[in-house]
């Protein structure tokens, strides 16, 4: 952490605490100090050292900050200053009061509580919500920017104590000119949150992401991955071949529809899935909404605050 301090310290950060560790990058919570007493809260992203001089991982990490530096939505991270200092290189970023998916879904394996399904279905619905916003992006010119996130788990899921859900972690997506793990060669993502189609390496669109929010919404109403096996080529071998179950066999208050929603995202030929996020979107909208209410960014507040405790 010394080096990081020293690097954050001379841009008038001041590192408070270590958020995560992982991958290429470590996260710190920060503070950012102006003139008078003015003290902002921020993330800071530091690519790890090892790294710094490896070419490939760079472009990744520039290629991030630059793709989602104008993804300005409500439901993703935002991205506020990239820099490099010495031979460092770090992002500064939206601080989201919070934890990500994957710890929510770990409390409530630890108590042996269930996640209610109206908050389930809100969850993956706002993260739809971004991912329309994002797919759907153009440039500068008015041209599509094609972006495809391509990592869509729980990790990179952040739930906050206000109930904002937020999209992270724009690290391996694809866009046009800012795509650097190219498809054919690789497979980009997390084993058991990827599509069929990235299981196989072919060029993915957007509706590889709306099957990665399925197995995330399975997840969150099961408290388990439905493809995790145990190596990485009976997760793949899974997510291509295993049946999809009938829902309601596994849990009784997941209905006809919902059942129906969660079999359409997971359908693997893509022809026959969601064919957009939008739409993805106004059906777990119509779900939790047909009947007048339904959940809000207060409500899962007060759930949040539950949790924590």
């Amino acid at each position: 952490m010394e080096s990081s301090s020293k690097i954050v310290d001379s841009l008038e950060y001041s590192l408070v605490q270590l958020i995560a560790t992982g991958g290429m990058g470590t996260v710190y919570r920060a503070e950012q100090k102006g003139i008078g007493d003015f003290v902002k809260t921020v993330a800071i992203k530091v690519i790890r050292e090892e790294y710094s001089a490896l070419k490939p991982f760079r472009d990744n990490f520039i290629g991030e900050a630059k793709l989602v530096s104008d993804l300005i939505h409500s439901n993703i991270v935002q991205i506020y200053h990239l820099g490099k200092l010495i031979d460092n290189y770090y992002m500064v970023m939206e601080f989201v009061n919070g934890i990500n998916l994957d710890d929510f879904i770990v409390r409530h394996v630890k108590k042996g509580k269930q996640i209610p399904t109206d908050l389930a279905v809100f969850i993956i619905s706002r993260i739809c919500r971004g991912l329309a916003y994002a797919h759907v992006k153009r440039d500068g010119n008015g041209l599509p920017l094609g972006i495809v996130h391509r990592d869509v788990n729980p990790k990179n899921i952040m739930v906050s104590r206000e109930g904002d859900v937020k999209l992270t972690d724009f690290g391996i997506a694809k866009a046009k000119d800012l795509m650097y793990n190219e498809e054919g060669k690789v497979i980009a993502g997390k084993e058991g949150y990827i599509a069929p189609e990235q299981a196989r390496r072919e060029v993915t669109d957007a509706r590889a992401d709306l099957f990665s929010c399925g197995i995330v919404l399975a997840e969150l109403l099961l408290g388990r991955n439905l493809f995790d096996d145990r190596s990485p080529s009976a997760t793949l071998k899974n997510i291509l071949e295993k049946p999809i179950p009938d829902f309601r066999e596994l849990r009784p208050d997941i209905d006809d529809n919902l059942n129906r929603i969660l079999n359409l995202s997971l359908t693997r030929d893509r022809s026959k899935r969601y064919q957009s996020a939008s739409e993805m979107l106004i059906a777990l909208e119509f779900y939790i909404y047909k009947d007048g209410y339904g959940p809000t960014n207060e409500k899962l507040s007060y759930y949040m605050h539950d949790l924590l405790r």
